[in-house]
């Protein structure tokens, strides 16, 4: 028998991976998947000094690394979450699948965090502000520690059934959210076996595992992190937000156009968000050839009028 929030929304109780509590068993999994990937970022100068990098390792980091960052940014972020544009069928499973293999989350989970991080942007009730206690230097300090990472570990959750319900009525995106230990597995394993083959040695896995696994975890975890962290903290603000976000060019590649966060809040929906010249955005430039391959349309693209409009230049000042 249906319950009566399954009644009320359509939506099955148990739709997706993780409830709106979050149990200490998750929370140390969570401490782990942290701190063992962040030991080995430490350690990777000495052990790359070492001579324990060969030219596979960084093949399989790289890409692996560029999986996760596409699956999140053109995926969780873009599509998902901000409905940017329409993919086919396939490609829609493909990038919940690819953001799953990032391990920050249930692609259900993280959307619904990020929908209420745009709600309440820097406000009571944003997940990760790191205005949260104020605006001294201590207490910004604090903040943007909570901010960047201790933000994961609230016990109360965001409810997904409020903030993502249409995320929860596709199949599809159930199944891959309800399988985010599989993909999880997959991400943490598949850089050893590629590294084991190509090599055919025991220590060909090993050190894919050390930099396709555990380093591009680790850096990856970090640069998207930053993204709440300092981009709501440091950096140019040209286009009027009702929130602190900013634009960071340094994080620009790593991050693939996030980092053009300041445009991304005042134009939620927009695919780019590098619309300023010499602002690299690798994410929309993804979208764009997926668009010219069919794969997508309706694709969100910046308007030129609506871009002029919200930047801060060009607003007029009172006589």
């Amino acid at each position: 028998m249906a319950t009566t929030s399954e009644a009320d929304t359509g939506i099955p109780e148990r739709a997706t991976m993780g409830s709106d509590q979050q149990s200490l068993l998750e929370q140390v999994t969570l401490a782990l998947f942290i701190l063992v990937p962040f030991a080995a970022l430490v350690a990777a100068i000495p052990v790359a000094w070492g001579g324990w990098l060969g030219w596979s390792d960084v093949v399989i980091a790289v890409v692996m690394y560029a999986i996760g960052l596409f699956g999140i940014t053109v995926g969780y972020h873009r599509y998902f979450t901000h409905k940017s544009f329409k993919p086919n069928r396939g490609l829609k499973i493909a990038l919940a699948i690819a953001g799953s293999m990032a391990i920050q989350g249930p692609v259900v989970r993280w959307v619904a965090d990020h929908r209420k991080h745009h709600k309440f942007s820097d406000r009571d009730g944003d997940p990760h502000s790191p205005w949260k206690y104020g605006t001294s230097i201590g207490a910004l300090a604090k903040g943007m520690f909570h901010a960047h990472m201790m933000w994961l570990f609230d016990e109360e959750q965001t409810p997904q059934r409020k903030y993502a319900p249409d995320l929860m009525k596709d199949p599809d995106v159930v199944r891959i959210s309800r399988l985010f230990w599989l993909w999880t597995l997959i991400s943490l394993l598949l850089p050893a076996a590629l590294g084991g083959l190509v090599t055919w040695s025991w220590q060909g896995a090993l050190t894919a595992f050390f930099w396709g696994t555990l380093v591009r975890v680790a850096l990856l975890h970090h640069v998207t992190w930053s993204i709440n962290s300092i981009c709501h903290t440091i950096g140019e603000r040209p286009f009027l937000s009702r929130d602190k976000s900013s634009n960071v060019w340094w994080l620009a590649i790593p991050s693939g156009g996030e980092s053009w966060h300041n445009l991304h809040h005042a134009d939620p929906t927009c695919a780019r968000h590098g619309v300023l010249r010499g602002q690299l955005d690798s994410s929309a430039r993804l979208i764009w050839l997926f668009e010219k391959a069919g794969w997508v349309h309706d694709v969100r693209w910046p308007v030129a009028e609506r871009i002029d409009a919200k930047l801060k230049r060009n607003q007029l000042t009172p006589a």
